[in-house]
């Protein structure tokens, strides 16, 4: 696996935030505001999704290692460059919210979850932390409003896995002190985040 020198990374930030909170629509926009490059989760693309939505117990571990295997790559296409990469969502999430959260659903057995953590600490053990983590958070009514107004038939989770998404964010992002973190409140801002995206633009420049 590819190993950057630390001293050579381009910056590597990771929006995380609930299902439909707006993850993808404020990356986008971030990537237009500024010369950023975007990585998003590519539901239609990825091998596993649709096997998965069918039969959740027999494909929930390839989909997972699949995906987590793609952020670890966006995030070495990342690091490779020198423009500063967004993601939407990433290794992290992937991992402490979604692994989990279908390990609780038993959609995962032990072994199979044992086999994710396995995945993760190694592939993160080679591959340092985002710079910042910028999570976005909104009432969960409002969050499931967004949820079922959009058109996205092979999402990971469902609108009855909101709340346990949210404690789960609330239990890794409240004992993460890795990366940087910046909160937006989603509901506050309008549709084009005009005062979301200036603050994080001058808070990614001011990164060391």
């Amino acid at each position: 696996m590819f190993v950057p020198e630390r001293d050579k990374l381009g910056k590597l930030i990771a929006v995380v935030g609930n299902t439909g909170v707006g993850k993808t629509t404020f990356v986008r926009m971030l990537g237009k505001a500024a010369e950023f490059t975007t990585s998003l989760e590519q539901h239609e693309e990825r091998p596993f999704q649709e096997l998965f939505s069918l039969d959740h117990e027999r494909y929930a571990l390839a989909n997972q290692v699949d995906y987590m295997l793609l952020r670890a790559e966006q995030e070495i296409d990342i690091r490779k460059g020198n423009i500063t990469g967004v993601q939407d969502g990433g290794l992290d999430q992937d991992y402490f919210v979604f692994t989990r959260l279908f390990y609780l659903k038993g959609y995962l057995t032990d072994n199979e979850y044992a086999l994710c953590e396995r995945t993760y600490l190694v592939l993160r053990g080679r591959l340092p932390s985002p710079d910042l983590m910028i999570w976005m958070r909104a009432p969960l009514d409002k969050i499931a409003d967004r949820y079922n107004q959009r058109d996205r038939s092979l999402g990971i989770a469902r609108i009855e896995d909101m709340e346990i998404i949210e404690s789960l964010l609330e239990d890794w992002l409240g004992e993460n002190g890795v990366s940087p973190l910046f909160v937006i409140d989603s509901e506050a801002e309008d549709r084009r985040y005009a005062r979301a995206i200036p603050k994080v633009i001058d808070l990614i420049q001011s990164l060391d």
